[in-house]
Parts: C-alpha cells; structure tokens; sequence
C-alpha cells in the first residue's frame, strides 16, 4: 500500500509539472523576484551532481543551450546568468572572433539577426555578402569588427515570432566575450555548486582556412587555439567542468593531438552531428576539395569509413560502430546528436493544437524508432548528448501513439533511452525532468 501510495504521489507529481511547465515558458523567470528566490534556492541547496534533495544525479546533466535562451535573448551574460540560477549545470556558448582575435558569444558568424547592427549608421558600408561553409550569407560579419566595435552593438531575440516575450529585453544588453563568460560561471559557481562550460568552436574552418575579412585579407584565426588560451589565462582548466564541442573533425582532433597538450590541458571533447541522412562535416568538404592529405589529417578515421573520407561523406558515415570505437579511441568523450536523428519523426498533416491557443504548430510526430547510434555510442563508451529541447509547440512532438508531448515529457524519454544530458532552451524544464526521472528509477 505504501508504494502504490508512493507511485501515485510521484506520477501526481509528473502529471502536474507536465501541464505547468509549458506554462513556466511563457511567465517563469520573468519577474526579477523570482530569478532571485531561484538564485538563492539553488545557491543553497543544489550541488554539482547532486538533486535538489541532496541526491546523486547520477551522472545526468542539465546544458543550458545559449544559457536561459527561452527567457532571455540567447548568448547574452543574462541568458547565462538565469541558466545557472535555474540549475543548468553547463552554460553553451557558441564562439566566433573579431577582427582583433577575441572571442565573443554569437549564435553565428553572421550578427544582422542577433543584434541591432542593422541600425547603426556608422557600420552600414559593413554590409557584405560571404560564403560560410559552403552557404550564402549577407549581411554582417563579426570578423570585420573590433571587440571596441562590437561593444557598442546589443543583443536582440533571434526568434521574436516564436519567443515575442524575450523581445523586451532587445537592446539592453552586449554581446559578451567568451572571457566574460567564463568569468560569470566562476563567479556563480561559488558556494559549493561548480557550473561548467560547453564551449563550441563555430566554424572552425572557416575561420582557420576559408574565410577573409571585408577587406579581404585571410582571418587564419583557430578557434580552438584562442578557446583554450582563454580558458588558462582565466584558470578555468578542470576538466569535470569543461566540454568543447564541434560540428567539425579536423578541429577536434587538432585540439586533442597538438591544442590541448601544447597548453597543458586535458578537456573532453564532443563530436557535434548535423542531419545524419544528409549533411557533411564541413571540414571533409573543404579538405577534400582543396586536395588535403585526408588519410595525414583524419588517420585511422579515414579507413573505417567506406570508401574512405570525401567530399561527400556525410554525419551518417561516422553512426557506424567502427567509426564510434575510433572516435572514442582517439579524440572523443562523447557526441552531440540532433534529437530528430535519434528519434526520427514523420511529418503530420494538419498539424495539432496541442496547447489549446488556437494556433496549429505541432508538426510531427515519432516512429516509436531509435536509431542504432544511440545504442552504438553507449557500447563505445561515449556520453550522448544530444540537441535541442525547446518548449515552444512548433519545436515539440508526438509520441508514436499521437499523444502531444511537453519538452518536459521528451526529456524524460530522452534520459530513459540512457542519454547522460541533453541541450535545452529551458533549463528549469530539464531539471524538473531530471528529477523526475530519477525519482521515478528508485527501487
């Protein structure tokens, strides 16, 4: 009688927080008293591996993907600020350079959508068009501008039909160094409650082999270089609050065998997966293409793919079992998959009115399958993380059954598949879903 009474509180419990949490997305952390009850309910209580109530989390992390960025705009030291109060235990910045080398916080290269650049006069003749790993892009470049410049510049929400709450706060805040970022998680991480970093390295070849500044000079700047130079010169080298991410390889390993080592660092490394059916690693592209010595660049990589390494090998090439014991072997501690690739979805048509607004915007639904990736990187001993959770109802799915599922019921799915942690939008939906799951699992 005691479990069934047990069972019956905790799956209460689920089902209340299933219908909430949407909610939360639209209010939660709006009002600034509530970030501060946050703050100071974490700050006394959370500890880095540790539930709320104390207990081990078992090794499941909660990364908060460009911070808070459901709530605030994204990559913004406020969106990273209300990740950690939230209980993310990883921040997610993604990393381009200026002009001047510096690293700074951008979703991309590109900035005419996260900032206000647009409407600055004085940078209109910045204005150009540039091919970013193989795309087409205008618009404005952040390795046209000096660090002084891009200071002047301020944030604003990338996605304002989907997220208009966080348009609010355009305008008010800058664009944040990777420098800067580092420094709020030391400063956050006080108390006994260590926050990490999960930096990714944007564009890495790009910036190192491809790209040229407006005035058409190469960039020649490593990403990966000026990421673990930062880190050391800030002391934030322990390894247990560290991932660095890529969708790129070469990068990857260059971090591994030559980066790393010539610093004096050891951090894991996640190897980043774009659409597995279709795209490709930049960096094979590029290489390939330019006549590169693939075999001298991927090594023993390049023989575990059929056909070896091309310009047309896609993320799909490197799900193989083969491929996955090598990465682990040589480079990788883990991969970051796309959610979709993991758990396929079909397309529904008419799309549903899960959330009773009145606005049709869930568009899928699942197979009920997962793809062997999922099984294949456990095997090889490789954490899997994949991305991105987001609560909104156009980013949400069914289940194979057509029942409409929160961001909260996915994440619990997703930690049940055996993923160690996962990138979401809303960083208080993960923890909730982490607790969850984890009071659902004991005996």
């Amino acid at each position: 009688m005691r479990l069934r009474t047990k069972l019956i509180s905790m799956l209460g419990a689920a089902a209340l927080l299933a219908v909430s949490v949407p909610a939360f997305a639209q209010e939660a952390f709006a009002q600034e008293s509530t970030v501060a009850d946050t703050s100071a309910r974490h700050r006394d209580n959370d500890r880095q591996g540790q539930d709320r109530q104390g207990r081990d989390h078992q090794g499941l992390i909660v990364i908060g993907h460009r911070g808070a960025s459901g709530y605030r705009p994204e990559h913004t030291l406020e969106s990273y600020r209300l990740a950690i109060r939230q209980g993310a235990d990883f921040i997610e910045p993604d990393l381009v350079s200026t002009k001047d080398g510096v690293l700074v916080a951008r979703h991309e290269n590109e900035i005419s959508g996260t900032t206000d650049v647009a409407s600055h006069p004085e940078f209109a003749g910045r204005r150009t068009t540039k091919v970013v790993d193989g795309v087409s892009l205008t618009g404005w470049f952040t390795e046209d501008f000096t660090l002084a410049e891009i200071k002047t510049l301020r944030a604003k929400e990338r996605i304002p039909a989907v997220r208009p709450r966080n348009t609010r706060y355009d305008g008010r805040f800058q664009i944040p160094t990777f420098a800067e970022v580092v420094q709020l998680a030391k400063r956050e991480g006080r108390n006994g409650r260590p926050v990490g970093i999960y930096p990714e390295t944007k564009h890495p070849t790009y910036f190192a082999k491809e790209g040229r500044r407006i005035d058409g000079t190469p960039i020649h700047v490593s990403l990966g270089t000026k990421l673990v130079e930062t880190l050391v010169a800030e002391g934030f080298t322990d390894p247990k609050r560290v991932f660095i991410q890529s969708f790129d390889v070469e990068n990857l390993l260059e971090l591994k065998k030559r980066i790393m080592p010539a610093a004096g660092v050891s951090f894991p490394l996640v190897q980043l997966y774009d659409d597995i059916g279709q795209a490709k690693p930049y960096d094979m592209v590029y290489n390939a293409s330019h006549g590169e010595d693939l075999a001298a660049i991927y090594g023993g990589l390049n023989e575990r793919i059929e056909g070896g390494i091309g310009a047309e090998t896609t993320y799909g090439a490197l799900t193989t079992q083969r491929a996955l014991n090598w990465m682990k072997a040589n480079y990788a501690s883990g991969i970051g998959p796309w959610k979709s690739n993991l758990l396929p979805r079909t397309a529904l048509d008419p799309k549903v009115d899960a959330n009773g607004d009145g606005k049709a915007e869930l568009g899928t639904r699942n197979t009920g399958a997962v793809h062997p990736m999922l099984a294949r990187a456990l095997k090889a001993g490789l954490l899997v993380h994949p991305y991105t959770l987001r609560a909104e109802e156009s980013f949400l799915t069914q289940t194979p059954s057509g029942i409409s599922q929160s961001a909260l019921g996915e994440a619990v799915q997703l930690y049940s598949l055996g993923v160690q942690g996962f990138f979401i939008d809303q960083p208080d939906v993960g923890v909730a879903a982490r607790e969850i799951f984890l009071d659902l699992s004991r005996p």
